[in-house]
C-alpha cells in the first residue's frame, strides 16, 4: 500500500468528526447495531460484547457522542422508557406454570439471595475504591441485577434444562425492578439530612413503590384484559397500544414513585401472560423484535458515551472488583441462599453461580444515579467529593458488564454440560407424530446418542414407541402442555410429520419462536402438486424436509410394506452414488449427520454436496432394496 494511501485511511476518521449529523450518527449506530446482532448470531457470540466494542469504536473513531445532539436528561428518560419496554417484553414471557419445578429457588433468589449481594457487593466496593459507603452502598445495589438482555442469548447458546432455564429466566427479570428500587432506597438515604428522616423516607418509599407498582399494574392488566376480550382493540393497534400502556404506566408510577416504575411494567408483563382471557403471543413476537432493536442501540449509544481515558483510568480496581464479584460475590448469595432447599441439587446451584451477567439494566441505573448523584451535590445535599466517586459509576458499571458477558458466556456452556444441567447435543428432534415410520426414524437417531421426543394423541402409537424403548408422551402438539410443560432439553428442531398437514403447517409455525424457523420442518404436504386455487400457499409452509419430497402416505407405507432404516457412514470409499446404486431410487435418505453442522433433516430438494464425506445419513430403504450385506458399506438397520 502507498504512503498516500495510508495518509488517506488514517484521515478518515478525522474527516468523519466534521463530518457526523446527527443523522449520519443515528444511522451509524442502527447500521452497527444490527451488524453486531449478526455477528453475534453468524458466529455464536455474546452479542453485547460486538456492540460494546462498537460503540466505544464509533465514539473513538469519529469523536462523536449522542450527548452532542441530546441532553443528558432526554437521554437517560429514553433509556428508562427503553428499559420498561425489555422488562415488560421479559414479563410477557413469565408464566406460573413454570414455578412448580423452579418457585422455592426463584424466591430465595430474589429475595435472600439478591440481600446478600447487595451487602457483599457494597462492601467489595467500599475495600476495592475506597469510596463513601454511600456511592459504595449504591453500586452494590445495582449490580444485583441480571437482566434478560444479557441471560436470554445465553440460555439460547446453553439450552440448559427446563427447571434450571426457568429459575435463570424468572431470576434474570424479577431482580432488575428489585435492584432499581434498592438503588431508589440507598440514594434517599444517601441525600437525606438525619438517621429518622432517613428511616423515615425508607418505609415510605418502599411501601409506595410496592403499592403503586403491583396496584397500578393489575388494574391496567385487568382493563386490557378486557378491552382485548370484547374486542375494542382492532388487531392492527394492539401491539402499539400495549407499547403506548407500557410508556404511559412508566411514566404515571415514576411521577407518583421515583422509579417505581420498572416494577409496574414488569408485573403487568406477568399478570397479561398469565391471564387466560386472551392470547397476547402476537404481541411478544413484536416486542421481541422491538427489544433486538432497542439494545442493540442503547448498549451503542450508553458505551459510546464513555470516555475511555475514564475507562483506562478505573480498569485497575474495577478488574479486581469484577473478581470479587464472579468469585465470592454470586457464589456466596447463591449457595447460602439456596442452603437446605430440596428443589435444586447442587450441581444446579454450581450452575446457577456461574450465572450472572450484567445488562442494559445496571448501564441505564448507574447513569441515571451518577446524574443523580451530581444534581445532589449542586444542590447542596451532599458533598463534591461524593459526586466525583459517583461519576465512576458508570465506567467500572461498564467494566462488571463487559466482564462478566465474557466470562459467563465462554464458561456457561461448557460448565453447563460438565455438570449435567445442559445435553452435550443441542440437535435433537422433536417428532409431532409418532407412527410407524416416524418410530423407526426416532429409533435409529436414538440408538446413535442423539436427543428425540415423540407426540402424538392415539395412545396405541405412544404405547408403542415407549416399547422400543423411545421417550414419548401422548399430548397434542399444538397444546398448551406441549408450548409450555415439555422437557426439551438437548432437543433443537421439529419435524412435523402428522398425516394432517394443516396440523404440520400450525406446529412449525407455533414452534418457530422456539427453535427458530430454520429447525422447524415439515412433510411435503398432499397438495404441494395441486392446482395454485386449492393448494396452500407455499409462504404459509414451513421448511419441507426429507431428500425427493415424500408425502405421509409414501412413508408410511413403505415402513408397512416391510422397509428398515439405514444408518450408513460416507466415506471416500462409499460415497452417495454408491448408496444409491446398492439401494435403488426408492431409498429416501431422511436425515444426516453433517460433520460441521450436526444433525439435520435432507431438505426436499437438496443441493449437490449437502451431504459430504463424513457424513451418516438416516435412509428409508424399501424391502427390495435393502439387502443384508453390501461391500464397503458400514451401516446398521432399524426395522420392524
Amino acid at each position: 500500500m502507498a504512503t498516500s494511501d495510508l495518509v488517506f485511511w488514517f484521515r478518515i476518521p478525522l474527516a468523519s468528526k466534521q463530518l457526523m449529523s446527527p443523522l449520519t450518527y443515528l444511522a451509524a449506530v442502527l447500521s452497527l447495531g444490527i451488524l453486531a446482532q449478526w455477528l453475534a448470531w453468524r458466529f455464536r457470540l455474546p452479542s453485547i460484547l460486538l456492540l460494546l466494542a462498537f460503540g466505544f469504536g464509533l465514539s473513538a473513531a469519529t469523536g462523536t457522542r449522542i450527548d452532542q445532539f441530546m441532553p443528558e436528561d432526554t437521554l437517560l428518560a429514553i433509556t428508562g422508557l427503553f428499559v420498561a419496554i425489555i422488562l415488560f417484553e421479559g414479563g410477557l414471557t413469565l408464566k406460573f406454570s413454570e414455578l412448580r419445578e423452579a418457585g422455592s429457588p426463584v424466591r430465595r433468589l430474589c429475595t435472600t439471595a439478591v440481600l446478600i449481594a447487595g451487602v457483599l457487593g457494597s462492601a467489595a466496593a467500599k475495600f476495592v475504591f475506597g469510596w463513601d459507603w454511600r456511592v459504595a452502598t449504591l453500586l452494590g445495589s445495582i449490580l444485583v441485577v441480571t437482566g434478560p438482555t444479557v441471560v436470554g442469548p445465553l440460555l439460547r447458546l446453553i439450552k440448559p434444562s427446563r427447571k434450571v432455564a426457568s429459575i435463570v429466566k424468572w431470576e434474570g427479570i424479577v431482580v432488575d425492578p428489585i435492584g432499581a428500587i434498592a438503588a431508589v432506597l440507598v440514594f434517599q438515604i444517601a441525600i437525606a439530612s438525619g438517621v429518622q428522616d432517613a428511616i423515615g423516607d425508607l418505609f415510605k418509599s418502599l411501601i409506595l413503590t410496592l403499592i403503586v407498582g403491583f396496584g397500578l399494574a393489575f388494574a391496567l392488566a385487568r382493563v386490557i384484559e378486557q378491552l382485548l376480550k370484547h374486542h375494542l382493540i382492532p388487531d392492527f393497534l394492539e401491539s402499539v397500544f400495549l407499547l403506548a400502556v407500557v410508556a404511559a404506566s412508566f411514566a404515571l408510577s415514576n411521577a407518583i414513585q421515583k422509579e417505581s416504575g420498572l416494577l409496574t411494567v414488569t408485573v403487568l408483563g406477568i399478570a397479561l401472560a398469565n391471564q387466560r382471557s386472551v392470547s397476547v403471543k402476537h404481541v411478544l413476537e413484536f416486542k421481541e423484535h422491538l427489544r433486538v432493536l432497542i439494545i442493540s442501540l442503547l448498549f451503542i449509544l450508553l458505551s459510546g458515551r464513555i470516555e475511555l481515558t475514564s475507562l483506562r483510568a478505573a480498569l485497575g480496581p474495577g478488574l479486581l472488583f469484577l473478581a470479587l464479584l464472579i468469585f465470592i460475590v454470586r457464589p456466596a448469595s447463591v449457595l447460602l441462599a439456596n442452603f437446605g432447599s430440596r428443589q435444586t441439587t447442587f450441581k444446579e446451584n454450581l450452575f446457577l453461580a456461574a450465572m450472572a451477567p450484567r445488562g442494559i439494566v445496571a448501564a441505564a441505573v448507574a447513569s441515571i444515579f451518577a446524574l443523580e448523584f451530581s444534581h445532589a451535590a449542586h444542590d447542596h445535599k451532599i458533598s463534591e467529593e461524593i459526586a466525583a466517586q459517583a461519576e465512576q459509576l458508570v465506567p467500572v458499571t461498564f467494566i462488571v458488564i463487559i466482564g462478566t458477558v465474557l466470562f459467563y458466556g465462554l464458561l456457561a456452556v461448557p460448565m453447563a454440560r460438565a455438570l449435567g444441567v445442559a445435553a452435550k447435543s443441542t440437535r435433537g428432534v422433536l417428532f409431532a407424530g409418532a407412527d410407524k415410520w416416524t418410530r423407526m426414524l426416532a429409533k435409529a437417531l436414538h440408538q446413535d446418542g442423539h436427543p428425540v421426543l415423540l407426540l402424538d394423541t392415539k395412545y396405541e402409537k405412544i404405547a408403542s414407541a415407549k416399547m422400543e424403548g423411545l421417550p414419548a408422551i401422548r399430548a397434542n402438539i399444538l397444546s398448551e402442555f406441549a408450548e409450555e410443560n415439555l422437557e426439551l432439553t438437548g432437543i433443537g428442531q421439529l419435524i412435523a410429520a402428522t398425516p394432517n398437514d394443516e396440523i404440520n403447517t400450525m406446529a412449525a409455525q407455533e414452534f418457530g419462536h422456539l427453535f427458530g424457523k430454520a429447525n422447524c420442518w415439515q412433510l411435503t404436504p398432499y397438495d404441494s402438486d395441486g392446482h395454485h386455487s386449492k393448494a396452500v400457499h407455499y409462504q404459509q409452509r414451513a421448511r419441507l424436509c426429507f431428500s425427493g419430497g415424500p408425502k405421509f402416505r409414501d412413508l408410511e407405507a413403505a415402513a408397512l410394506r416391510g422397509g428398515i432404516i439405514k444408518s450408513t457412514l460416507l466415506t471416500e470409499k462409499f460415497t452417495l452414488e454408491n448408496f444409491l446404486e446398492n439401494h435403488g431410487s426408492s431409498a429416501r435418505i431422511l436425515f444426516m449427520n453433517h460433520p460441521e453442522k450436526g444433525l439435520m433433516p435432507v431438505e426436499a430438494s437438496p443441493e449437490h454436496g449437502d451431504l459430504p464425506t463424513g457424513s451418516q445419513i438416516y435412509a428409508l430403504v424399501p424391502e427390495d432394496h435393502s439387502p443384508p450385506e453390501i461391500k464397503g458399506e458400514s451401516e446398521t438397520e432399524v426395522s420392524n
